[in-house]
């Protein structure tokens, strides 16, 4: 499966202000993000509902994918992507069950390659590892080492997605060591003016074009 790129996960503050979400998304990929994944922990099911089906509009005009955080029932109810699921949500075999071959199912592997595996066997469509630097939106997730993509990649299949406090100037050595996809929360939105939005999925684009 084609998957390299950006990787832009919808930020909590923007989530809170819902009215301004879809500009901030679609300025995102305007900047050449190919994946979006939908997260938001405080909406309502209607709201969460709403959003998502604009944000999949969205993605479906600039040609790029569209996936919900943990919430495979939401993701096959608007015909979304896919879903990424993290280590206490449903099983990816069930996700897979209900959402089909075709669909992305990513899954959050902190920094232990056993899960990685694990989840590869079970049908995963990318794998992610972190947090690689510092984090404000997942401060306390397990520290993970450039040396963690160069092993899976020599034994893995997936794309390797590499998240937490990436930015375009510390991206370049995860790429190196073998990451397909960079997943950034605050680093494109942590502007939340468009123009800004665009000009730092833009910059993250510049790696992959190096």
């Amino acid at each position: 499966m084609n998957l390299r790129g950006l990787y832009a996960i919808t930020s909590p503050a923007l989530c809170r202000a819902p009215a301004r979400l879809p500009a901030a998304v679609e300025a995102a990929l305007r900047g050449g993000a190919h994946l979006v994944q939908y997260r938001d922990k405080e909406a309502d099911a209607a709201g969460r509902r709403r959003m998502a089906e604009t944000l999949l509009t969205l993605c479906r005009a600039h040609g790029a994918r569209l996936v919900i955080n943990d919430d495979v029932a939401l993701a096959a109810a608007i015909g979304a992507d896919g879903v990424h699921l993290g280590a206490s949500d449903l099983p990816l075999r069930e996700a897979r069950a209900r959402l089909g071959d075709g669909a992305l199912i990513g899954v959050s592997c902190a920094n232990v390659l056993e899960r990685a595996l694990a989840a590869q066997d079970a049908g995963a469509s990318y794998v992610a590892f972190g947090r690689f630097f510092p984090s404000r939106t997942k401060p306390d997730a397990p520290q993970a080492e450039p040396a963690l993509l160069r092993q899976a990649h020599g034994r893995l299949r997936v794309p390797l997605c590499a998240i937490g406090g990436i930015t375009p100037a510390n991206a370049r050595p995860l790429l190196e060591a073998g990451a397909d996809l960079v997943a950034a929360v605050d680093g494109v939105f942590g502007d939340p003016a468009p123009a800004a939005i665009e000009r730092a999925a833009r910059a993250y684009g510049r790696l992959f074009d190096q």
